[in-house]
C-alpha cells in the first residue's frame, strides 16, 4: 500500500538542489492562470554541459505542472498555500515534482479550476497533448518545438478531486505521467492506494483510512500455479539447478500464502453466510469499504503541515489552513469531534506564530496580521450584519426557533427580551450597537440560548486582525469566498469567479472580501426564504427513507441553487428545519391525544 507520509515523502527529495536566478512572468486568459518562470541555471558540473545548446540546458530544469483545483474553499486555501510555498525568497530550485514545489522557484505551472469529474477529464485531455497540438502549428522548427515540448505535462497535482475514483481507468494517462493527489474525499479508491508508481496520495499519517488488505481485494481466486518454462540451453547445469531450486522455494511460498489466504477467506465467508451476506468475499469487502462517503483532514491543513515540516510555514499559510478547516465545519463535512481535534492542532501553531508581549502589541503596524483563538457565537456574519438578521438567517437558530412560523417569530421576540436587548439595538449594524451591550453580549446570548434549547451556540474558532480596524472570523471568510465563487449576478466565464475568490483570500484584497460578505448575506437570505417557503407550502415530501423537494422554474433565487455549494447548504438547512417542524408536530399530536 502506498499512502504518502507527508513528513517523509516531502523531505527526501531536497538533496538535489541547484541555485538559480529566475524571472517570473504572469499571464491570464479566460481558461486558466499561467505562471511562467524562465531561468538560466548556474551549473558547476562538467564542461560537456556547456557545449549543449542553451535550450537543452533549460530543458533539464523546466518541468511543467498542471494544478487541477476543485471549486470549494478548502481547495482554494490549499492552492494558496501551495502557491505561496512555490515562490519563496531566496530563490531555490529543485527537481520538479510535488515534493519540490515548496522549494523551487522556476517551475512552470498552470492552474485550472474543475467543478466535476467531466471537467477534470476534459482539462486533463486538453493539456496532456500540448506537444502534438503545437507540432502541427510550428512544424519542424527545432527551437519552437523545444518551447512546445516544455508545454507538455507530466506532473499533475489534484486538490480535493481524484482520490475516490480510479484515475488510471478514467484518464488513461501515459506511463511517464504522475499524479499527486491531495483530496479530503473518502473513501479513497483502492486502485489509487495500491498504485505506487504513478499515483502519490498526500494523506496525514494519523488519518484512519481503514483500507482493505491487498490480498483480500486483488488476489485472483482462480490463479493457476503452473511451473515456469525451462531455462535456455545455453545455461550451465549448476546454474539451471540453482534457478530451479529458487523457483521451487518461490512456488512453495506462494502455495503457503495462498492456503493462508484461502483459510482467512473461508472463515470470513462462513461469517458472511451466518450473517446472511453474499458469499462473494471480495465484493462484500469492497461494498463495506465504499458504501459511505465522508471527508478526511482538510487539504489546506495537509498542505500547511508540509510547509511546517519543511520550515516554510508562514502566518498567512496558517490562516488559510484555518479557513480550510472552517469550510469543512460550515459545510458539515466533518464531525464536531474531528473539528475540535483539528482546532487543537492549529491552536498550537497559532500560539507559535502569534506570540507577542504587550509592548509588541502596541507597536503593531497598520498592515500587519494577527490570528487569535476564541470562543465565538455560532451566528453567521453577525459582526458585519445586524444581530437580528444574523439570528434570522443562521441555520442553527432559525431551525431551533422555527422562524418560518408565527409562533417561531414570537419565540425570537421572547429570546431577545430574555437577554434584555432592545429591538432597536439588535436591528442596527453590529458595529453601531451600544458598547455597554456588546461587552457582555456573548455571555448574555449563551445564557438565554440554553433556556431556549440552543445549547451549542458557542463554538471554538479563530479570528484574524488586519492592522487596527479589520477583524474577521474564519467563518466570515468561508461565507465570503464561497459567495464570490458562486456569484450569479455577473455573467461570464466560471474562471472569473474562481480567480476573484482566490484573490479574496489574500490580505491585500479587502475590497473583494467585503464584496464577498455582501454577496454572502444575499445568499443566506435566499436560502432561509426558500426553506421557509418549502416548509410552509409542504413541498418537502417523504418517500420511504428519503425526502425530496422540487423547486420549479421561476422560483425566486432558483438560479443560485444551480451552484453546488449553495445547493448543498440549502439541502442541509432544509433537512434540519424539516426535522424540527416534524418533531414539533408529533409532540403536539401526542399532547392532544393524551
Amino acid at each position: 500500500m502506498f499512502v504518502s507520509d507527508c513528513r517523509r515523502e516531502f523531505y527526501d527529495l531536497i538533496a538535489t538542489q541547484v541555485h538559480s536566478e529566475a524571472i517570473l512572468f504572469y499571464a491570464c486568459d479566460d481558461f486558466c492562470l499561467n505562471f511562467w518562470c524562465l531561468s538560466v541555471p548556474w551549473i558547476s558540473c562538467t564542461s560537456m554541459v556547456y557545449l549543449a545548446p542553451i535550450h537543452t540546458i533549460i530543458l533539464l530544469f523546466l518541468q511543467r505542472v498542471l494544478l487541477l483545483v476543485a471549486s470549494d474553499v478548502d481547495a482554494l486555501c490549499a492552492c494558496k498555500i501551495l502557491q505561496r510555498g512555490c515562490f519563496p525568497s531566496p530563490l531555490l530550485t529543485a527537481v520538479a515534482s510535488l515534493q519540490a514545489l515548496f522549494q523551487c522557484d522556476h517551475v512552470q505551472y498552470t492552474l485550472v479550476p474543475v467543478a466535476g469529474w467531466q471537467e477534470l477529464e476534459t482539462a486533463f485531455l486538453e493539456h496532456k497533448d500540448q506537444v502534438k497540438k503545437y507540432w502541427k502549428i510550428f512544424g519542424l522548427n527545432e527551437l519552437l518545438f523545444f518551447f512546445c515540448f516544455c508545454l507538455q505535462f507530466k506532473y499533475f497535482v489534484l486538490i480535493n478531486c481524484g482520490a475516490n475514483v480510479d484515475l488510471l481507468e478514467i484518464l488513461q494517462p501515459e506511463e511517464d505521467t504522475f499524479f499527486f493527489v491531495c483530496d479530503s474525499h473518502r473513501p479513497i479508491n483502492v486502485v489509487n492506494v495500491y498504485n505506487d508508481t504513478q499515483i502519490k496520495l498526500l494523506v496525514k499519517q494519523d488519518d484512519d483510512l481503514d483500507i482493505p488488505a491487498y490480498d483480500d481485494i486483488f488476489r485472483d481466486e482462480e490463479e493457476e500455479e503452473e511451473d515456469s518454462e525451462n531455462e535456455s540451453d545455453g545455461s550451465e547445469p549448476h546454474e539451471k539447478r540453482r534457478r530451479f531450486e529458487e523457483e521451487v522455494i518461490e512456488r512453495t511460498m506462494k502455495r503457503r500464502q495462498r492456503r493462508e489466504w484461502e483459510a482467512r477467506r473461508c472463515v470470513n465467508v462462513h461469517h458472511l453466510f451466518k450473517s446472511g451476506f453474499s458469499p462473494h468475499f471480495r465484493r462484500e469487502i469492497l461494498f463495506d469499504y465504499e458504501q459511505y462517503e465522508y471527508h478526511g483532514t482538510s487539504s489546506a491543513m495537509v498542505m500547511f503541515d508540509l510547509a511546517w515540516i519543511m520550515s516554510k510555514d508562514l502566518n498567512d499559510m496558517l490562516w488559510w489552513a484555518i479557513v480550510g478547516l472552517t469550510d469543512q465545519w460550515v459545510q458539515e463535512k466533518i464531525t464536531q469531534m474531528k473539528y475540535v481535534t483539528d482546532i487543537g492542532i492549529l491552536q498550537r501553531h497559532v500560539s507559535r506564530h502569534n506570540h507577542r508581549n504587550e509592548d509588541e502589541e502596541n507597536s503593531l503596524s497598520i498592515d500587519c496580521m494577527r490570528i487569535a483563538f476564541e470562543y465565538d457565537l455560532r451566528l453567521a456574519l453577525y459582526q458585519h450584519w445586524s444581530l437580528y438578521e444574523s439570528l434570522c438567517n443562521t441555520c442553527y437558530t432559525s431551525a431551533s426557533l422555527k422562524l418560518w412560523s408565527v409562533q417561531g417569530q414570537k419565540r425570537l421576540q421572547e429570546f431577545l427580551a430574555d437577554m434584555g436587548l432592545p429591538l432597536k439595538q439588535v436591528k442596527q449594524k453590529f458595529n453601531s450597537m451600544d458598547m455597554s451591550l456588546k461587552e457582555n453580549l456573548r455571555e448574555m446570548i449563551e445564557e438565554s440560548a440554553n433556556k431556549f434549547g440552543m445549547k451549542d451556540l458557542r463554538v471554538q474558532t479563530f479570528s484574524i486582525h488586519f492592522g487596527f480596524k479589520n477583524k474577521f472570523s474564519a467563518s466570515d471568510i468561508v461565507y465570503a469566498t464561497t459567495s464570490l465563487m458562486e456569484n450569479i449576478e455577473k455573467e461570464g466565464p466560471e474562471t472569473t469567479n474562481f480567480i476573484k475568490a482566490l484573490d479574496s483570500l489574500s490580505r491585500g484584497n479587502l475590497d473583494k472580501l467585503h464584496q464577498g460578505l455582501d454577496l454572502a448575506k444575499k445568499q443566506l437570505r435566499a436560502i432561509q426564504q426558500t426553506v421557509a417557503s418549502c416548509i410552509c407550502t409542504n413541498l418537502v415530501i417523504s418517500q420511504g427513507p428519503f425526502l425530496y423537494c422540487s423547486l420549479m422554474e421561476g422560483t425566486p433565487d432558483v438560479k443560485l441553487f444551480s451552484k453546488p455549494v449553495s445547493l448543498c447548504l440549502l439541502s442541509k438547512y432544509l433537512l434540519k428545519s424539516f426535522v424540527c417542524s416534524v418533531s414539533r408536530s408529533k409532540a403536539f399530536d401526542s399532547q392532544t391525544s393524551g
